[in-house]
């Protein structure tokens, strides 16, 4: 029987280091974010590599999502999913992955938003997706009639050891040491978005760096930044502590 998990998170998070701890597992396929080209062809919006992108991947909503109810292509007993909440635009959402053991990645907005826009033009409110993150937090709660797992990255950047078996005790998962370092480099399971978004990870060997402490956020979003926190408080006050 295959544990299906789906991490939902915003973006410049964690989330790829994540994606790395869990395909470090002997018994763990992992998959990059499969939503992203079908998100990219229904909206056009002009994403770094967008075009390579659609053209790389499976662009139907359905077919992606009949794929991910399936069997991993490994025959792997755990299939880790990374999925982003603001590429879910089109007719299908959480309640149609529910097959999945859901959990939510979070990270201080400002954090967010400071780092994606050293890579973007521009930042919206939809781009960081906490309003759906919420959401979609809220459908499995009420799906599950309890609090699905909550990890801030922050938490996992200080303790790995303990947020990460606290993570796999919440999603019935066995603790696996492996899960606390990998080799450095490129993936063939990343997504071919890597070579933009992906230089730091890939220098990686583990988790690493501090993310708390105060955080330089330009004048213009302030107002973005104020929008998001509440998105963030509230799923903050269920995330896992040890």
């Amino acid at each position: 029987m295959t544990i299906r998990i789906a991490m939902w998170s915003g973006p410049r998070n964690i989330s790829t280091a994540m994606m790395r701890s869990f395909g470090s597992r002997a018994d763990c396929f992992v998959s990059d974010e499969p939503y992203y080209g079908a998100y990219l062809k229904d909206t056009g919006f002009d994403h770094p590599m967008a075009d390579a992108i659609v053209a790389a991947m499976d662009c139907d909503w359905r077919s992606i999502t009949a794929t991910l109810n399936g069997d991993p292509p490994d025959g792997s007993s755990v299939w880790y999913q990374k999925h982003m909440p603001s590429e879910m635009v089109g007719p299908v959402g959480v309640g149609d992955l529910d097959s999945h053991a859901h959990a939510f990645l979070i990270r201080d907005p400002a954090r967010m938003i400071a780092s994606y826009a050293k890579k973007m033009q521009a930042v919206t409110f939809d781009d960081m997706g906490l309003e759906r993150l919420h959401l979609y937090f809220r459908m499995e709660a009420d799906r599950l009639g309890k609090a699905p797992p909550v990890v801030e990255g922050a938490d996992i950047l200080n303790a790995p050891r303990p947020m990460l078996e606290a993570l796999c005790t919440a999603l019935g998962i066995s603790w696996d040491p492996a899960m606390l370092s990998w080799a450095p480099g490129r993936r063939d399971t990343d997504g071919i978005w890597a070579p933009h978004w992906y230089g730091r990870v890939e220098a990686s060997t583990r988790f690493e760096g501090d993310d708390r402490g105060d955080v330089e956020l330009p004048d213009e979003y302030r107002a973005l930044y104020e929008r998001c926190r509440p998105h963030y408080e509230a799923l903050r006050g269920y995330k896992l502590t040890v």
